[in-house]
């Protein structure tokens, strides 16, 4: 569980990456949504939806090794990357509409776990760092945050983003939200895993033989 932790979300990072180097022509990083690997192609689907799983297996094994950090002061933590996970699994489930406008069930369904998974994980790390030094985590959540709210206004569907020209880069502030997303979900499973080897009993030495 420890190593999938990590294993989890860098294996989706180099999915998603996948998608841009091997289907560069397929969707406008500016302009186009993750999402929209889903319903463009056999392949793409497949490569999204393995990065999606691998993510949410990493944020269920995060939550399971912040068990060791401070079960109280964790559980907010925990809670929040499960809903995270159940977000992804369901984003997967439901693919998105293809045009901004949501127009079908599973779009809906789609749209507001995929706001599950922007929402829970920043604010995962937020919860965790509340009342102590920032640190990565800390920082990180704050900035995938604001980097949301950017994300959300310059959204089409947003009545400002016309105002901010959002139209012409949005689908880059949601790939950006999703790194900052993924590096959050690592740091918090290095933190899980410091705790795990801080509690870790010692090796006993073995008693000396006397012949």
């Amino acid at each position: 569980m420890i190593l999938l932790a990590t294993a989890g979300p860098a294996a989706a990072l180099l999915l998603m990456l996948a998608l841009h180097l091997f289907f560069p022509d397929l969707i406008d990083p500016m302009t186009g949504l993750l999402s929209d690997y889903a319903v463009t192609s056999t392949m793409t689907e497949t490569i999204f939806a393995l990065g999606m799983m691998a993510l949410a297996a990493g944020c269920v094994a995060t939550a399971w090794t912040l068990t060791r950090l401070d079960p109280s002061r964790t559980a907010a933590t925990r809670f929040l990357l499960i809903v995270a996970a159940a977000g992804l699994v369901l984003a997967t489930v439901f693919p998105t509409d293809v045009s901004p406008t949501v127009t079908s069930l599973a779009g809906e369904i789609h749209r507001w776990s995929t706001a599950a998974v922007f929402t829970s994980i920043p604010v995962a790390g937020w919860i965790l760092t509340r009342r102590g030094p920032l640190g990565a985590i800390g920082v990180l959540a704050r900035v995938s945050g604001a980097v949301l709210a950017f994300y959300l206004l310059s959204h089409p569907t947003s009545p400002v983003s016309g105002l901010i020209g959002g139209e012409d880069y949005y689908g880059l502030l949601e790939r950006i939200v999703v790194v900052l997303d993924i590096v959050l979900v690592v740091a918090l499973a290095n933190t899980g895993k410091v705790a795990a080897r801080a509690v870790s009993p010692a090796k006993q030495p073995e008693p000396a033989l006397h012949g």
